[in-house]
């Protein structure tokens, strides 16, 4: 992922989260899991949060069960990097979705728990 050009994200808790920018259709290498987020530029020279998730890169960033919605949300970049401890994915991806409410429905296309 070198050569890419990186963004922060800061979770709920204040952490910030390295991430690495590509174009909305990157071709990521089979079983490499991590955390990504469907994103498009803000207006003010930052980006918005469509989607928060994590897994394999590759069958989350072509094969997206939420793909209609990121779409017509307007996404149009992943931001990703390589996470392979599962629990440490999940908790940034929820520390994530903490700090950025508005990746969930109707302004995103996160579903939140519970409904």
């Amino acid at each position: 992922m070198a050569g890419q050009m990186e963004v922060m994200w800061r979770g709920g808790s204040g952490r910030q989260y390295e991430y690495f920018v590509y174009g909305i259709s990157p071709n990521f290498d089979p079983k490499q899991d991590g955390n990504y987020i469907f994103a498009r530029e803000d207006g003010v020279g930052g980006w918005a949060p469509v989607y928060i998730g994590q897994g394999d890169l590759k069958e989350r960033t072509e094969n997206h069960h939420k793909a209609y919605c990121i779409t017509a949300k307007g996404a149009t970049h992943v931001h990703a990097h390589l996470n392979a401890e599962e629990k440490s994915r999940l908790a940034e991806e929820q520390d994530l979705l903490a700090g950025h409410p508005e990746a969930h429905a109707p302004t995103g296309c996160n579903e939140k728990e519970g409904g």
